[in-house]
């Protein structure tokens, strides 16, 4: 609080208008079916798709750096 008791805000606040702006101009997005959720099923089928080759991958390399270290130490 100031000295004459009213808050004080940060610069990027903004103010009453723009405040007014957000919620009834901005405001979230209710009117966009699967915005959160990520699209359409079929995107959400390739993402899961995508996410799952990713892991297989990341295991493959582990195993080959794992094997080439046991090699190394034997």
């Amino acid at each position: 609080m100031s000295e004459n008791g009213a808050a004080t805000r940060g610069a990027g606040e903004g103010g009453r208008l723009l405040r007014w702006a957000f919620r009834n101009l901005a405001g979230p997005a209710d009117g966009v079916q699967g915005a959160v959720q990520g699209g359409s099923a079929e995107a959400r089928e390739a993402w899961k798709r995508d996410l799952a080759e990713r892991k297989r991958h990341t295991q493959e390399q582990r195993a080959r750096k794992r094997a080439a270290r046991e090699a190394g130490r034997g």
